[in-house]
C-alpha cells in the first residue's frame, strides 16, 4: 500500500505539468486592419468563343445518264438528234 501512495503524487504532477504546458501552448490571434482593404476574390472574365464555321455544302452536278433522252441522243460528249445518230451509226438502230 505504501509503494501505491508514492506513485500517486508523481503521477499526478506529471499529469499536471502536461495539462500546463498544452494550455500554455494554447493562444488567441486578435487581428485589426486599419486602412488596409479586406481582400476581395474577383472572379475572371467570362470568354467567349465564336462557334466553329459550317461544314461547306457541296452540290454534285447534275447526273446526266448515257442513252436517249427523248428524241435526243447523249453519247457523253455531245447530244445527237435521232436522224444524226442514225446516220452515224447505220445498224446500231435496228
Amino acid at each position: 500500500m505504501k509503494t501505491n501512495k508514492r506513485l500517486i503524487l508523481p503521477a499526478l504532477l506529471g499529469a499536471t505539468a502536461l495539462f500546463a504546458s498544452s494550455l500554455a501552448m494554447a493562444h488567441v490571434d486578435v487581428g485589426i486592419n486599419v486602412g488596409v482593404p479586406a481582400p476581395v476574390y474577383v472572379a475572371p472574365a467570362p470568354v467567349y468563343v465564336a462557334p466553329p464555321p459550317p461544314a461547306p455544302y457541296v452540290v454534285g452536278g447534275p447526273v446526266v445518264v448515257l442513252g436517249w433522252h427523248g428524241d435526243r441522243y447523249w453519247d457523253g460528249h455531245r447530244y445527237w438528234s435521232r436522224h444524226d445518230w442514225q446516220a452515224r451509226h447505220p445498224g446500231h438502230w435496228r
